[in-house]
């Protein structure tokens, strides 16, 4: 019987991640928000799956597809650097669902106080989940930095929130609907930076191209978490800027005046079907390997690349999500 040759790079995305629709079709992929219904025992499978591969052993019978599909239900639950079982709704794949639920419900209910606090405080929750689900590097993260990060992120998304709203009154309504959305990205500039503090200040590891590694560096750190703070910003803007403009012409129509308990529903459908798309496209920015030359590092870091890997001209480290 025919058996799948071990030869297939398995460690790489199934697509060229050089290329921007590359990416795309990768993180259209890891971000299916089906694999959130994937059972235990299917993720054990592919699991199993993986790992035997790894080892040179292959799985009688599997094909070529089977195996992509295996690996991607692999990457999609267990954490690329320390491999563990990431939380449900920390995966990039419960992104879409648990993002159109909190962000429809933000832009719904925005114009009082309570429902302002209430409402940004659970997306900061979520936003805590992801980024220490998805963290960079295999280092772990200490209770107390966990809950500072997530204390300031919340008081600056609130703050935010609470004052753009007090301005928002003396202007026009459809103002005061982008009031979710400047408090969102003040929020990821303060959430994850913080809640990514630990690689900030002692690094993240970084590799040469056969990903043999070769320390940790501060300045890769600051890289990966710039270019991630620039995608989830733009990952929320779609989902926030297009809705307003028109619930703003819904609502003056008969039929929301009707129901207008269809609102939040209508609501949640159009940011769901913006972050679709815009989940994906948005971490496809840039490439997940990220990489940086050499002259870039921390000097003592690059003396110590180049004493030990002369020939090394660029470096290379997982930027996290």
């Amino acid at each position: 019987m025919w058996n799948l040759s071990t030869s297939i790079n398995i460690k790489e995305p199934r697509w060229d991640q050089g290329t921007f629709i590359g990416r795309a079709k990768h993180f259209f992929t890891v971000t299916d928000p089906r694999n959130i219904l994937l059972s235990n025992e299917q993720l054990e499978k592919a699991h199993r799956i993986i790992q035997d591969y790894r080892q040179g052993v292959v799985t009688p019978g599997l094909t070529e597809d089977e195996l992509w599909r295996a690996k991607y239900i692999f990457d999609s639950a267990f954490h690329p650097d320390t491999g563990e079982k990431m939380l449900v709704i920390g995966r990039m794949s419960a992104q879409v669902p648990m993002n159109m639920t909190i962000t429809g419900c933000m832009m719904t209910f925005y114009r009082t106080t309570p429902a302002v606090l209430f409402w940004q405080w659970i997306n900061q929750s979520f936003n805590a989940i992801v980024n220490y689900t998805n963290r960079s590097g295999d280092a772990p993260i200490t209770v107390n930095q966990l809950c500072t990060a997530y204390v300031s992120a919340t008081t600056g998304a609130v703050a935010t929130a609470l004052g753009l709203n007090a301005l928002a009154k003396h202007i026009s309504p459809l103002v005061g609907r982008f009031v979710p959305f400047a408090a969102v990205a003040a929020a990821n500039c303060i959430n994850i930076p913080l809640m990514r503090q630990r690689e900030l200040k002692h690094g993240i590891p970084v590799t040469d191209e056969n990903d043999n590694r070769l320390g940790e560096s501060t300045n890769a750190a600051q890289q990966a978490i710039s270019q991630v703070v620039i995608s989830r910003i733009l990952m929320a803007s779609p989902g926030m800027a297009i809705p307003p403009f028109l619930m703003n012409t819904l609502e003056k129509k008969a039929f929301l005046k009707r129901f207008p308990w269809m609102s939040a529903p209508i609501q949640v459908g159009l940011v769901g079907f913006c972050l679709v798309f815009a989940t994906p496209l948005c971490c496809a920015l840039f490439p997940q390997k990220s990489s940086m030359a050499l002259s870039r590092l921390e000097p003592e870091l690059q003396e110590k690349i180049r004493a030990s890997h002369p020939g090394v001209e660029r470096v290379y480290f997982n930027k996290g999500l």
